[in-house]
């Protein structure tokens, strides 16, 4: 615990805000049970206390922790006091939780961690090439057709769910330098082909025209991939074949490529969401530029 600063307490007793004097003394009554270490700390305290006991009086809320320290309370006025700013209605939803916490913590009960889902593991380059073998060694040409597709537009080009099954022969072109994939589903967009997976993707694609890449008539179907997961699972030392872990691994082999860690260590960046407010006001490249970038330039 940080040492007390001499003299805080004291300067919570004189404290005299440009708030109603029921207001200051019910500022100073919370937060002497706060009991704060030093007196900065004290002082921004003291404010946002006295600040809520001055919107609270005006409502006619009686002046004691149970009612102005309330989370219903304390919420509705950081929402709605004005003059502030973001980032002031922000800090002063902090320290008013910081007070409640403390004085009223029948309120405030602990938070419950939430569970975090985790990336999946990538496969390994041995791993994807056993997927390939695999798939090459299929009875029929339909199947070893549909199942490479299948490795090819997971770690490939990292599409999953709809996305991959509702990939048609047709969305696989080549352009712009090398091969893309079209994606028309629900986030419309152009994705290159790493370029390992060209030759057996364009095989596949050329296979399927105008039909689904990975089989079927109808990618509503949410198990169209079953069957060629299933016939993947050779039983030959490797893992079980998730549609999941072959996004993951072309999102590590592309990371890998944009030197996203090394960025990420220089910039001290360990959230994902800093880097999608980073980007949200950046234009991405081109298709060409896309395709050089991301690795997916024919050889």
């Amino acid at each position: 615990m940080e040492p007390a600063e001499p003299g805080v307490t004291a300067y919570i007793g004189r404290w005299r805000p440009s708030v109603s004097p029921r207001a200051a003394a019910f500022a100073r009554d919370v937060i002497s049970q706060v009991a704060p270490a030093r007196r900065e700390r004290a002082k921004s305290l003291l404010w946002a206390a006295g600040k809520l006991a001055d919107y609270g009086l005006g409502l006619g809320l009686e002046p004691v922790p149970e009612v102005l320290l309330h989370p219903s309370v304390t919420e509705r006025f950081t929402r709605t006091a004005p003059g502030l700013s973001g980032a002031a209605r922000r800090t002063l939803r902090t320290n008013l939780r910081f007070i409640g916490r403390r004085v009223v913590p029948q309120l405030y009960p602990a938070d419950l961690p939430l569970p975090r889902e985790r990336s999946k593991a990538p496969y390994s380059p041995a791993e994807i090439d056993g997927f390939l073998a695999l798939a090459g060694a299929q009875p029929t040409a339909e199947r070893r057709m549909r199942t490479a597709g299948l490795v090819c537009l997971g770690a490939g080009a990292g599409l999953i769910r709809g996305d991959l099954r509702d990939a048609r022969g047709r969305d696989v072109a080549c352009r712009s330098g090398g091969v893309v994939v079209t994606v028309r589903g629900r986030r419309p967009r152009t994705v290159p082909v790493l370029s390992r997976y060209h030759g057996p993707l364009l095989a596949a694609a050329r296979s399927a025209g105008t039909g689904l890449i990975c089989g079927g008539a109808d990618p509503g179907r949410r198990n169209i991939t079953n069957p060629l997961t299933a016939a993947l699972d050779g039983g030959t030392g490797l893992p079980r074949l998730d549609t999941s872990r072959l996004r993951a691994t072309w999102l590590a082999e592309v990371a890998d490529l944009l030197g996203l860690a090394t960025f990420m260590h220089a910039a001290g960046i360990s959230c994902c969401q800093r880097l999608g407010d980073l980007v949200a006001g950046l234009e991405p490249a081109g298709e060409a530029g896309a395709v050089g970038l991301l690795g997916a330039a024919g050889r």
